[in-house]
């Protein structure tokens, strides 16, 4: 087994949304000679892998990570550099304060492409890693592409982790950075008529779960929501088990489970589980923002997210969904440059234009 200080930092960076915590994660299916064993039925998954999305994946196949996660490997995991993505000049970055909500401590938030007496559109963010792992910090350098790719404001929110902070904790600092985002519309140079939750994973995940509990609670008008192969149902990889070839890289059901005990405190897939913790058990989806979905036809989730994508077009909701062939999660973070990376995240973005109704972009922002 890999030792994780042997491994070294380029190795795991990513330059994407999000997938940069989830790859902290990946390969754990490998086998020991570090190439992934063939499923049931004689499918070879590496075999259902895009072609342009191989050579990466096989790389870090040889990497396996400890079966159980302590607190002392958790505190490891989150101390390790996530990318190598450098801060740009412009547009700006600022760290704030945002005041807690009902009790809880103050919450962290980078304020990226503030202009202050405008009325642009804005992103509240949420990161991706599992409900345990990832920081908003980590995601600043490619948000920064991103504001000004479309002109706008972002803030992303570094909300406290499972499994010490088990939901609604990180709903509540979600929540409260919106609810602050919502209410600086003049300091910030915000349109609060325009404002989006995205994110990917379980930063995606959040960003629905933040959706719901807006439209709940009726204070924040939310007007879209971007959800980069979104982590929404906790009885995936539990009491409902995919076929033997999704989810095989990167996101295993096995990782699924830890990281939604981890953000219930119970187990995952039971009849019960906390109201408004897990998009996907949420009865009515009517009124809910406009969404877009993308995920890879090879990703855990791909079923999940297809089925909240019916849900929300039932509900009369405006829904895009993206499936791309032969992607597994997180592929856009490991292999950037790959057409199919780059239509992903053209479609991503072209849809919080127009969301916005700003101009839709030629290509996707890179750095």
């Amino acid at each position: 087994m890999t030792d994780l200080r042997a491994i070294s930092r380029r190795d795991f960076v990513l330059s994407a949304p999000g997938a940069a915590a989830m790859a902290m994660l990946a390969a754990s299916v490998a086998a020991e000679d570090g190439q992934p064993k063939p499923v049931a039925r004689g499918i070879d998954p590496m075999q259902l892998v895009d072609p342009q999305l191989r050579s990466r994946l096989k790389a870090m196949s040889a990497f396996k990570l400890p079966k159980e996660f302590t607190p002392a490997q958790l505190a490891s995991l989150r101390k390790m550099p996530f990318t190598t993505l450098r801060r740009l000049p412009k547009p700006s970055v600022a760290e704030r304060r945002v005041p807690g909500r009902q009790g809880s401590p103050d919450v962290k938030v980078f304020v990226i492409n503030a202009k202050p007496g405008e009325r642009r559109p804005a992103v509240l963010h949420t990161h991706g890693g599992g409900f345990v792992l990832g920081s908003a910090v980590n995601d600043v350098p490619w948000l920064q592409l991103m504001a000004r790719a479309l002109d706008c404001i972002i803030v992303t929110v570094e909300y406290r982790l499972a499994p010490e902070t088990p939901f609604p904790g990180s709903l509540e600092d979600n929540y409260a950075a919106l609810k602050w985002l919502h209410s600086q519309a003049d300091p910030l140079g915000v349109d609060p008529s325009r404002i989006a939750v995205a994110g990917e994973s379980a930063g995606g995940g959040h960003a629905a779960i933040l959706a719901i509990a807006a439209r709940d609670r009726g204070e924040i008008p939310v007007v879209f929501q971007s959800l980069v192969y979104p982590m929404l149902d906790d009885r995936t990889g539990s009491s409902r088990q995919p076929p033997p070839y999704i989810g095989t890289f990167i996101w295993t059901a096995d990782y699924n489970r830890r990281g939604w005990k981890a953000f219930l405190a119970t187990e995952p897939g039971g009849r019960r589980v906390p109201a408004g913790a897990v998009p996907a058990r949420v009865d009515n989806l009517a009124g809910l923002p406009p969404a877009w979905i993308g995920v890879g036809s090879l990703d855990l989730f791909v079923n999940e997210d297809i089925e909240y994508a019916r849900r929300l077009v039932d509900a009369g909701v405006g829904t895009d969904l993206l499936v791309v062939a032969g992607a597994y999660h997180g592929f856009d973070g490991l292999v950037p440059n790959a057409s199919l990376s780059k239509n992903f995240a053209l479609s991503r973005y072209n849809a919080l234009a127009r969301a916005f109704g700003v101009k839709e972009l030629d290509s996707a922002p890179s750095g």
